[in-house]
């Protein structure tokens, strides 16, 4: 784990405490940074809806296969 120095408003740290039940303010800045790399995450997903192409049905794929049967 790596040790850093921020300065972060007051009424920041604050808010952010009032927001996010934690038992310190390192739990809730933690909490807020996974929270938000989460939310990235997810409309990155999102912006990839509808841009994939399907090429083959999946049935056709596993009767070809001669291991399943």
């Amino acid at each position: 784990m790596s040790r850093i120095t921020i300065t972060l408003p007051n009424e920041l740290i604050d808010e952010l405490l009032e927001a996010v039940p934690s038992r310190s303010k390192t739990e809730a800045v933690i909490k807020a940074i996974k929270d938000e790399i989460r939310l990235k995450k997810r409309e990155g997903i999102k912006a990839m809806a509808g841009t994939a192409e399907f090429i083959e049905g999946t049935e056709d794929r596993r009767h070809e296969d001669g291991r399943l049967g």
